[in-house]
């Protein structure tokens, strides 16, 4: 699979592939490098045929924090264009490990926010640990949960997502769960075997079968379409160019100067 900088991956002698989000000084925050290389994964993996299911998993005490703070700055510092731009990339991971036809499975055992809870999203199967928290904190910077919002709404709901949405109010497993967006949740130390057992679920049955079936489940669920997807990136490049944003993200940068 090669070397990457942001994330390791394993292939057992089964075709389970682990993909390890390796960035834990930095709480394995989302950053240009991590999106491109998760970004060449989704393809690699969908199309290596050694690969029977993807784990999902995370070093360090965080699954992801979302976006790292080098990544946020440089947005900021782009046109209307290039905020477009980025925005898009992350978008296209997003899709490229949603319609990855392999069981995806994420190990969810510390906290993620932003980002990833989109990959949480477009994840098959989400095992998160017991005491987990999950928070989308984007308006308290001015921002919107955008280029993960058609992911995540799909997943969790209208309902528990405008909850979230709106008011950055972070929420706990059980919540997760309740939504949709958490498939088990286990205490941290039957976290490994409930990955597991999915593992060894997935292995029982017929490989083109269960890619089949996915694409029956994106077809039928409604997968994101394009169109809500650039709708999504045009709506945060307008909600970075707001005085509102503009003002909450030079406080935010300020404050984590200090």
């Amino acid at each position: 699979m090669g070397e990457y900088e942001t994330v390791r991956v394993g292939i057992d002698a089964r075709g389970v592939a682990t993909v390890t989000l390796d960035r834990p000084d930095k709480h394995n925050a989302m950053d240009a490098a991590m999106i491109a290389e998760l970004t060449t994964l989704a393809d690699r993996l969908g199309q290596d045929p050694d690969v029977r299911v993807v784990v999902l998993a995370a070093e360090g005490r965080s699954f992801c924090a979302g976006g790292d703070l080098g990544w946020m700055r440089d947005q900021a510092e782009k046109d209307r264009v290039g905020k477009i731009a980025e925005a898009r990339t992350l978008a296209d991971m997003l899709a490229a490990w949603n319609a990855l036809p392999r069981p995806v499975i994420a190990r969810v055992h510390g906290p993620a926010y932003g980002g990833g809870l989109g990959l949480m999203a477009v994840s098959d199967i989400v095992i998160a640990a017991e005491g987990t928290r999950f928070a989308l904190t984007e308006t308290k910077l001015g921002l919107i949960p955008a280029t993960i919002g058609p992911f995540v709404v799909r997943r969790m709901g209208e309902g528990f997502a405008r909850r979230v949405f709106l008011t950055a109010k972070p929420f706990d497993a059980d919540y997760a769960a309740r939504s949709g967006l958490v498939s088990e949740v286990v205490t941290g130390d039957a976290l490994d075997a409930a990955i597991e057992a999915e593992c060894k679920a997935a292995l029982a049955c017929a490989p083109g079968a269960m890619g089949a079936a996915k694409a029956l489940c994106l077809n039928l669920g409604g997968s994101p379409a394009a169109d809500h997807i650039e709708a999504t990136v045009a709506a945060l490049a307008d909600r970075w160019e707001s005085d509102e944003a503009q003002a909450r993200i030079a406080a935010f940068f300020d404050r984590s100067d200090r």
